[in-house]
């Protein structure tokens, strides 16, 4: 008889600490997502310079890259409003946002100066200079994109907390011509 009511004992001990577990983790996990986050973090709306910096960037360097966004922005036609990327919001002003992630396992897919695309050095997935998804390569859809807002005063600014505009295989907006040699082997 003294061994069942130990044994009750440790079950309802070990049932209340289990349930005081999750409950403080429930109440750090929800204080964290409704803290205010600091700007300059990925994951809200960065502020990534001024249009006319941006476009001499591009000029020079055919891409802007912003680090602490994980993204780049690259020159992009954006008369036509019908345009794919012009209608989710991810292009304007002759910019547009892409986002560094591989769409196959997540890699930081850089720019490559010679080919003019965006070539993923871990599995060998290409993207055109728009972050569309180039035949062979393991990724299955083109690069995500983030939305992008010019103000009136010129400051351009990236919201990263909302990646959109993701275009399956073989979706093109742009000509995907290679304009020199590949950055990763093939």
């Amino acid at each position: 008889m003294q061994t069942e009511i130990e044994r009750r004992k440790f079950l309802n001990r070990a049932m209340l600490g289990a349930l005081s577990v999750f409950a403080v983790a429930l109440g750090a996990g929800t204080i964290e997502e409704l803290w205010p986050r600091p700007k300059g973090v990925f994951g809200t709306k960065f502020l990534a310079g001024f249009i006319d910096d941006i476009r001499e960037t591009i000029r020079e360097q055919k891409f802007f890259y912003n680090t602490a966004g994980r993204f780049y922005l690259v020159s992009y036609e954006t008369s036509d409003s019908s345009n794919f990327y012009v209608q989710r919001g991810v292009a304007s002003h002759g910019l547009l946002s892409i986002y560094q992630k591989c769409s196959h396992l997540g890699c930081r897919t850089p720019f490559c100066s010679t080919s003019g695309r965006f070539e993923c050095p871990c599995h060998g997935a290409k993207f055109n200079y728009a972050g569309e998804r180039l035949p062979g390569g393991p990724a299955p859809a083109s690069l995500w994109h983030f939305p992008l807002e010019v103000r009136d005063n010129g400051s351009v600014y990236v919201d990263t907390s909302h990646p959109t505009a993701q275009t399956p295989a073989g979706f093109f907006t742009i000509d995907s011509t290679q304009t020199g040699p590949s950055c990763i082997s093939d």
